[in-house]
């Protein structure tokens, strides 16, 4: 049995470590950039609103690119960056390979910010009010972003490849990868949610609409089927809706579709599946407010994951390379 001043150390060493991790997230706040950059909201979202209007489909690239940085190290930004020859970056990862997209969008963001406040917001946070404006956008809910992270200067694709759960992930695996990064079940089935918009490539729903036909509608799966052979490497790029109803609209019909056994992705369908989140799918499936409420808890708990503030990273005046 441990001795006592052991026990006292040990406590100690643990709440020293709670208020590490805790730091940063209480380093961000709304008001960050008030004073140093006022003008910065408008000038995201004028830029977020004409990319949208051009193609409904990049308000979701361009929230999934905010999912995609947090999940790996944290919202740094990194997903950003190119690769260089002392690092391979997360572009090219399993989760991001041919499907990442928004880039270019980002860029003429940090382009138009860094006319108006040089040097002063970093790419992290540009990603994270463009992941809010395009929620605004497609019809859900706003929230205040906090602000203040600083961007990494290195990425890492191996952490790509381990962070983000593929869309073969059981509800165990999404449950246990969302609790490590201080995420519930109920952020997961929230956030999960973001799916009411955007779109799947062929090769992440292939094995479910061949192979699950007990958990998939077969009017569904015929659907899908005729757009997405079964023959890996033929039609692998091809696209369908995650959200067949309204795919460029953000409300709450992804639930409908899990309790109607539509869910595309296997990961998706998961959450409705005689498991522990089933009480929570219904609740959203039959209360947009429900869903829109939690949605916006769960997108700021994510904000909050890991960010590099004070003098930790840089504001990179590129987003695509350290400075």
């Amino acid at each position: 049995m441990a001795s006592s001043s052991t026990t006292v150390f040990a406590s100690v060493v643990g709440l020293a470590l709670l208020l590490f991790v805790g730091s940063g997230s209480a380093q961000l706040n709304t008001n960050f950039y008030s004073k140093s950059c006022p003008q910065l909201q408008e000038t995201i979202y004028r830029v977020v609103e004409a990319a949208v209007r051009r193609e409904a489909r990049m308000g979701a690239s361009l929230l999934r690119l905010f999912f995609h940085d947090c999940f790996v190290n944290g919202c740094d930004g990194s997903i950003l960056l190119d690769d260089t020859s002392s690092f391979t970056g997360e572009k090219n990862a399993n989760p991001n390979r041919n499907s990442a997209r928004g880039f270019d969008v980002i860029d003429s963001i940090k382009s138009a910010v860094e006319k108006a406040c040089p040097g002063t917001v970093s790419c992290a946070d540009v990603l994270a009010v463009a992941a809010r404006d395009s929620t605004v956008l497609l019809g859900g809910p706003s929230w205040n972003v906090k602000l203040g992270r600083r961007d990494a200067r290195t990425a890492s694709q191996s952490a790509a490849n381990n962070g983000i759960p593929p869309p073969t992930s059981n509800l165990t695996r999404l449950v246990s990868r969302f609790n490590a990064l201080g995420l519930s079940a109920r952020d997961l089935v929230a956030l999960s949610g973001s799916h009411t918009v955007g779109q799947a490539r062929c090769t992440s729903f292939r094995a479910r609409i061949y192979n699950e036909r007990n958990t998939l509608d077969a009017s569904l799966a015929r659907t899908r089927q005729s757009n997405c052979p079964s023959r890996s490497g033929s039609g692998d790029n091809n696209l369908a809706p995650l959200d067949a109803q309204s795919p460029t609209t953000f409300d709450n019909s992804y639930f409908g579709n899990l309790v109607s056994r539509r869910g595309l992705l296997h990961s998706d369908q998961q959450l409705f599946s005689g498991g522990s989140t089933d009480s929570i799918v219904r609740s959203y499936s039959g209360s947009q407010g429900a869903f829109r409420s939690d949605f916006v808890s769960g997108m700021v708990k994510m904000g909050d994951i890991s960010p590099l503030t004070g003098s930790q990273g840089e504001i990179r005046r590129n987003c695509r390379r350290p400075n």
